[in-house]
């Protein structure tokens, strides 16, 4: 069936912390975020659940900011502006990742998949030749090696913290049902 997801939901519940015994959002921690964050739909939720994990959560303040408008989005390349909007300018998703990967060094979705698990666990050996062969991806679509080397940096810690987002799509559902 279909779940209807009410304003009044986000706006009660989620906006003003009361998620006691809700899935994913009662630690007090969840609770400031909702409150600072003030969630209005779904896609909120899932941000936010995917958000609250080690790669991304530092960047939690850079979202609320980002959010109401005092502090302005930016991207760490202009061509990732399609991917990153949603999450603020932020890499968040596993599959944001990968799409990284594939726009800045023409990976393919195969070998996009390959780096986010070598970044996540780290085999130190084969990131060096990862970096050497999204550098070179890179020069071929037009980058420096510095602006991608910096990118790919950028990537390690979301490929081994970050949810993909059907993970945290499950998560919210699951959460707003409770």
């Amino acid at each position: 069936d279909e779940i209807p997801f009410e304003p009044i939901v986000f706006r009660e519940i989620y906006a003003k912390g009361k998620t006691n015994s809700v899935f994913q959002f009662e630690s007090p921690g969840m609770k400031k975020m909702l409150k600072d964050f003030k969630p209005e739909s779904i896609e909120d939720v899932i941000l936010l659940v995917a958000a609250y994990r080690p790669g991304p959560m530092q960047f939690i303040p850079k979202y609320i900011e980002s959010k109401w408008g005092r502090t302005p989005i930016t991207y760490p390349d202009p061509a990732l502006e399609p991917i990153l909007k949603t999450t603020y300018g932020v890499i968040v998703y596993q599959e944001q990742v990968m799409q990284t990967a594939q726009i800045i060094a023409g990976y393919t979705l195969g070998e996009a998949d390959i780096l986010r698990r070598i970044m996540g666990k780290k085999k130190v050996e084969a990131l060096a030749k990862e970096l050497v062969k999204f550098k070179a991806g890179a020069v071929k679509k037009g980058y420096t090696e510095e602006h991608a080397e910096e990118i790919f940096h950028m990537l390690e810690p979301f490929a081994g913290y970050g949810f993909n987002k059907s993970h945290a799509v499950a998560y919210s559902i699951v959460a707003y049902q409770t």
